[in-house]
């Protein structure tokens, strides 16, 4: 793990695999607000993603905007952000337990908080501007085929009920065994199963929407212009090298996720890239034509597969969308970290994710469609930090450039909500009030750089102590 740390990610590679979500583009895709870059800006944002795009709205919403220009390498909304599965989706307890012995009980709250939070958040801003998105809010199942990952979630479940209270709406978790699993989720030979809030929709064409919102507010988007380096001026701000000349800016915001220590070196080791498999399937014969009305998650002993169902009304309404399958690949997947090309598919993870529905499902999947089970099949790039929390806020030692970054391939709730954190950071806003719902975890520290990477937290069973941390 250490050497494929050490990897540099490169900049975001041309001729990328095309997500399900990017056919056909949106009319942003290749969007230039001016024929010529600007030479001089108070905010550059990099990255044209979920974070970016919530950065530029933000910043731009506020009485006083100051001129705001984004730089994407590729296309509008061409990384990690238009390349997921559509979940909105919070398994805070897998890290519940986890989050209260190392950081205490009070920092684990305000963590499942955060990201429930910003599920709910999303949603209700998508419904707000009009951002059509196939925006779906309804429950996720989590089925189980592992005894110690089943232990752990109902230790932790009955942990989160106790401290948050049987009545709080993020405490809303109920479990099945195995027979009640199968009739009424449809899948076979699991454990047992646990249902709770989640929901769905096109990241990339939320991302569209919120761009859309900045443009209107004054947002310079310039695609296809990948930032090159970044070198501090010698009076104040930053110069950006471009492939189109070169940026002076007073203030940098880095929302590149896995690409980040191209542009900052500093950072190579401490955000650590990702490649995650998706794939767009049609559903089996024996599943329901309008869909399961859930989103699963398909939990082992050392990882998980995700998958949403195209909800009714939507652009092949029924579809199954589903990732994961990198620890099925020869050890565990260890190949895939550091790896930040998404033009490439690894045929065993693509073989492993297109039968695992039929095999989840089993007989209850009936016969595949006549056109085949592949829609389409794509890859993308996330960013992974050491102790398994986001980077959000300005870079220690470097006035003027900020970060919010390493999503942990859990992007969906927390970018949205991490855009809005920063945008206050950057503002100089009240840190007292901050404080009360940025998890202290999530900020940007140089201590949190000197950790060193061994792979994502969270996904395996853990020893977690008894004698759990509590602070009221």
């Amino acid at each position: 793990m250490e050497e494929r740390a050490a990897i540099p990610p490169g900049l975001p590679r041309p001729n990328p695999t095309v997500s399900y979500w990017q056919d056909p583009p949106s009319h942003l895709a290749q969007h230039r607000t001016t024929q010529e870059l600007p030479v001089n800006i108070d905010v550059l944002i990099i990255g044209s993603g979920i974070t970016g795009s919530s950065l530029a709205y933000n910043i731009l919403n506020g009485p006083h905007p100051p001129s705001v220009l984004m730089l994407e390498a590729r296309t509008a909304c061409s990384g990690a952000t238009g390349r997921n599965g559509g979940h909105t989706k919070c398994a805070s307890y897998r890290e519940f337990l986890e989050n209260v012995r190392d950081l205490g009980e009070t920092e684990a709250v305000k963590i499942l908080r955060f990201q429930y939070n910003t599920m709910r958040a999303i949603h209700a801003f998508a419904r707000e501007h009009g951002i059509e998105c196939d925006s779906w809010q309804g429950d996720t199942v989590d089925i189980f085929y592992d005894w110690g990952q089943w232990d752990k979630a109902t230790k932790a479940v009955a942990e989160i009920k106790m401290v948050l209270g049987e009545h709080d709406p993020a405490s809303r978790y109920t479990f099945y065994d195995a027979k009640e699993t199968e009739q009424k989720f449809l899948t076979q030979n699991s454990l047992g199963s646990l249902q709770y809030e989640s929901g769905s929709l096109s990241a990339y064409k939320f991302t569209i929407g919120v761009l859309g919102l900045a443009l209107g507010k004054g947002l310079n988007l310039q695609t296809e212009t990948p930032a090159l380096k970044l070198a501090k001026d010698e009076e104040s701000g930053w110069i950006i090298q471009t492939s189109r000349g070169n940026i002076r800016a007073e203030k940098v915001l880095l929302a590149t996720n896995g690409y980040t220590a191209h542009l900052y070196p500093a950072l190579q080791g401490v955000i650590v890239p990702l490649r995650g498999h998706m794939t767009g399937q049609r559903s089996g014969s024996g599943l329901p034509e309008e869909g399961l009305g859930i989103t699963y998650s398909f939990i082992y002993g050392n990882g998980y597969e995700y998958m949403i169902s195209r909800p009714p009304g939507s652009k092949f309404a029924g579809d199954i969308m589903i990732g994961g399958g990198a620890t099925k690949a020869p050890d565990e997947g260890l190949l895939e970290w550091g790896e930040a090309n998404d033009a490439v598919i690894d045929d065993f993870i693509l073989n492993y994710v297109l039968s695992c529905t039929g095999t989840y499902f089993s007989s209850n999947w009936g016969e595949d469609s006549p056109e085949g089970r592949l829609r389409k099949a794509w890859t993308g790039v996330m960013g992974f930090s050491a102790d398994g929390f986001p980077l959000v806020g300005r870079i220690p030692g470097e006035d003027g450039l900020y970060i919010a970054a390493s999503f942990q391939g859990n992007g969906m709730v927390l970018c949205f909500q991490v855009a809005r954190a920063l945008t206050a950071i950057m503002n100089e806003e009240h840190e007292d009030e901050l404080d009360q719902w940025l998890p202290k975890a999530f900020r940007m520290t140089s201590e949190r750089t000197k950790h060193k990477f061994q792979g994502k937290r969270h996904s395996k069973v853990l020893p977690i102590s008894h004698e759990i941390k509590s602070q009221g």
